[in-house]
């Protein structure tokens, strides 16, 4: 199977899948669709996906997948190894918290969309910045507890799960929005760990097409 990621190298949520991806060892074919020049707003992709946002994963059957964790949990259900989900079903639930704190609860916050709804409505830029910082603070709050009640150099336990393929992209994130990941010892100390891991680094922004220098 032949698997097309459809990519925006600075975007959060195509980073996700890529760290998915990576776990897993799956290769996979890259199309950039630059989200600061709009690509996602041209007809073509409007037709393979109608929201217009990035990622979205073509299968190689035909089929296309949008939503980032959408996405992970069909490659987790298609490629079962190496697993990104807890065997048992309360560990399942804790990383889909997790994960969900960052897709549900921060992400759609602080998303470039809002940011430019935000700044229609009037908000300048330096309020724009300090809103988005405020929900990721709160998030990160919340994740830090988890962290640190749950990992074990990972987010949860001593491996990758999903909630590493979320957790990962938005502290790379909250450098934008002047946060001192300091304030936040386990989730720095997770992702000062997963640098070191070989699937973190290759689906890390530098590492993609169109990232400057790349």
């Amino acid at each position: 199977m032949t698997l097309t990621l459809y990519n925006f190298w600075a975007a959060t949520a195509p980073y996700r899948v890529r760290i998915g991806l990576a776990l897993k060892g799956l290769e996979f074919d890259t199309v950039p669709v630059d989200l600061r020049a709009g690509d996602q707003h041209g007809e073509a992709y409007r037709a393979r996906n109608p929201q217009g946002l990035a990622p979205a994963l073509e299968t190689g059957g035909g089929e296309l997948l949008t939503q980032s964790l959408a996405i992970l949990e069909w490659l987790e259900e298609t490629y079962p190894e190496p697993a990104l989900l807890p065997v048992d079903p309360l560990g399942r639930a804790h990383v889909r918290a997790m994960a969900n704190i960052v897709a549900c609860d921060i992400h759609p916050l602080n998303n470039v969309r809002v940011q430019k709804a935000l700044e229609g409505l009037g908000v300048s830029r330096d309020d724009v910045t300090a809103w988005c910082a405020r929900w990721v603070g709160d998030g990160f709050d919340a994740l830090e507890i988890l962290v640190h009640r749950h990992g074990e150099g990972f987010a949860f336990g001593a491996t990758p799960t999903l909630a590493d393929c979320l957790l990962i992209p938005q502290v790379y994130a909250a450098a934008r929005y002047n946060l001192d990941m300091a304030r936040w010892p386990a989730l720095k100390a997770v992702a000062d760990h997963a640098a070191a891991h070989p699937a973190f680094e290759a689906a890390h922004p530098r590492n993609q097409p169109g990232a400057p220098g790349a």
